[in-house]
């Protein structure tokens, strides 16, 4: 955003030195401003609306799944291969964008100032087939969560309702999928602090002072939403817990280094590669991706047969199990999680990445708690949620923030953000670059290279190419170079 030219309706009335303002110069009365202004907020209360539904709807169909599981431990074998089987198939085609988590979507349109770009990956169709998708998702029992749609679905319906009113500039647009995105982390997880650092760390990379107010609203706006609708509620439940300075804080150099390593490997894993493990999955997805979901599927169901409480959906009922101290799942409970999350990413069905990841770390916290005697338990559990998700998105400070509030706890701050800074370190040793921007990177490598095929195209044939739709190339699994293109930009040559 920052260093980009301001669109003609933002630019500063500046003044001339030594004169006051005139009245009807200052943003407070432009017409042009206000409704922008209206714009973020209709827009922002849509978000909230939207993001209630999306959770509600998400746990009825996963509520549905599981009575399902409870009533036979051997029904998913019928229900989950076929579901991951039946998405596979439907995102061959114009819905290729809702793969995967979405917030790399958003953040490749952030990117790229191409309207055919990002109407392709925020279009309202997008939107809805997303939350249609994922629903179906967590009908058939994918280890999923519905953050990461909710984000791609906040940044799709701002984009569409700010270019359906006149503000399709690329500059305009841009910040309303910022704030979009923004309000749907906050009313999601009912998080407005992480909201904002998400924009500002993870999404733009940078802050635009004139964003700020526009971005507060939208966030606070959806919040509210959110919380008339749903209360004033934590989503772990409000936990008074601490870690008193001394031999407790070897929990912070344990977690973050343990969960920090393991997020890091569970990015790596899901990045696209064309060598090594990667490269072999990647092949096998081009080759059959129907068929390849239908065993990412049953691989899921297997695992979860090694459990007494499953590893499908959010996760979330065990992580606050976990959190509380009462759960009967098994020791290996944060592996297993995270090999069922890597079927589901491997699969390239919709869904998100971030419950699935806080209930890996509250399953590695729980194992390492085992090792730390006179340690809270609860206190580690929460280092371990905070570590992982850091690990797995190298992004401490909404790791930190999203922790926080999703326990109602500032007690753990200190040791919280000690862990995540730490996370990010061991994570970086694994995975060089952040997950949601390498994933970003694979979008926008795959729209440049489709666009110079078709300047060259135009050349050979001296005539101007017909437009089409931007293509979208899948970022939840590795693609398989086409022997008569040059190789793509490996982001991590290593694997």
């Amino acid at each position: 955003m920052s260093g980009q030219p301001p669109h003609a309706d933002d630019a500063d009335h500046a003044p001339p030195p030594g004169r006051l303002p005139r009245l009807g110069g200052s943003d407070l009365f432009s017409a042009v401003q206000w409704r922008r202004r209206i714009l973020f907020w209709a827009g922002a209360v849509l978000v909230g609306l939207a993001a209630v539904g999306f959770a509600t709807a998400a746990d009825y169909v996963f509520g549905l799944f599981h009575r399902v599981v409870q009533h036979n431990r051997l029904w998913p074998l019928l229900i989950t291969p076929p579901t991951f089987a039946l998405l596979a198939w439907l995102t061959q085609g114009v819905l290729k964008p809702t793969r995967g988590s979405g917030i790399p979507q958003a953040i490749a349109a952030l990117k790229v100032e191409d309207e055919p770009f990002r109407k392709s990956l925020l279009s309202l169709r997008v939107a809805l087939g997303k939350m249609g998708l994922t629903l179906a998702a967590l009908l058939g029992g994918a280890s999923v969560g519905r953050e990461g749609p909710t984000v791609h679905v906040g940044a799709g319906l701002l984009y569409s309702l700010g270019r359906r009113f006149g503000f399709a500039d690329p500059t305009a647009a841009g910040r309303f999928i910022l704030a979009g995105s923004a309000a749907g982390l906050a009313a999601a997880f009912n998080t407005p602090l992480a909201g904002v650092v998400f924009a500002i760390e993870e999404m733009s990379g940078a802050f635009e002072h004139r964003m700020s107010g526009i971005l507060l609203t939208a966030v606070i706006i959806a919040g509210v939403v959110s919380l008339g609708i749903l209360g004033n509620y934590a989503y772990f439940g409000r936990l008074d817990i601490g870690l008193p300075l001394g031999k407790a804080w070897l929990a912070v150099l344990a977690t973050g280094l343990v969960c920090g390593l393991a997020g890091g490997l569970f990015a790596r894993l899901i990045l696209p590669h064309d060598r090594g493990l990667r490269g072999v999955v990647g092949r096998l997805r081009a080759r059959q991706p129907v068929l390849f979901a239908a065993a990412c599927g049953l691989a899921l169901v297997l695992l979860s047969l090694l459990t007494r409480t499953g590893l499908y959906g959010t996760g979330y009922a065990q992580a606050r199990a976990i959190l509380e101290g009462h759960s009967d799942t098994v020791e290996a409970f944060g592996a297993l999680k995270f090999l069922g999350n890597i079927a589901s990413y491997w699969a390239g069905i919709p869904g998100g990445i971030f419950s699935p990841a806080l209930a890996v770390g509250a399953g590695l916290g729980a194992n390492i708690s085992h090792l730390l005697a006179g340690v809270d338990p609860a206190a580690v559990v929460l280092l371990g949620m905070a570590a992982y998700l850091s690990g797995v998105t190298q992004a401490p400070l909404t790791a930190t923030v999203i922790s926080m509030e999703l326990t109602a706890n500032q007690q753990m701050a200190l040791p919280i953000m000690a862990t995540c800074l730490l996370a990010r370190a061991a994570s970086s040793l694994l995975c060089r670059k952040p997950v949601y921007r390498a994933l970003a990177d694979r979008l926008i490598e795959g729209y440049e290279h489709e666009v110079a095929r078709r300047e060259a195209q135009a050349r050979h044939e001296d005539a101007a190419a017909q437009p089409g739709p931007a293509m979208v190339e899948d970022p939840a699994t590795p693609n398989v170079p086409d022997p008569a293109e040059p190789p793509s930009i490996d982001e991590n040559p290593t694997a």
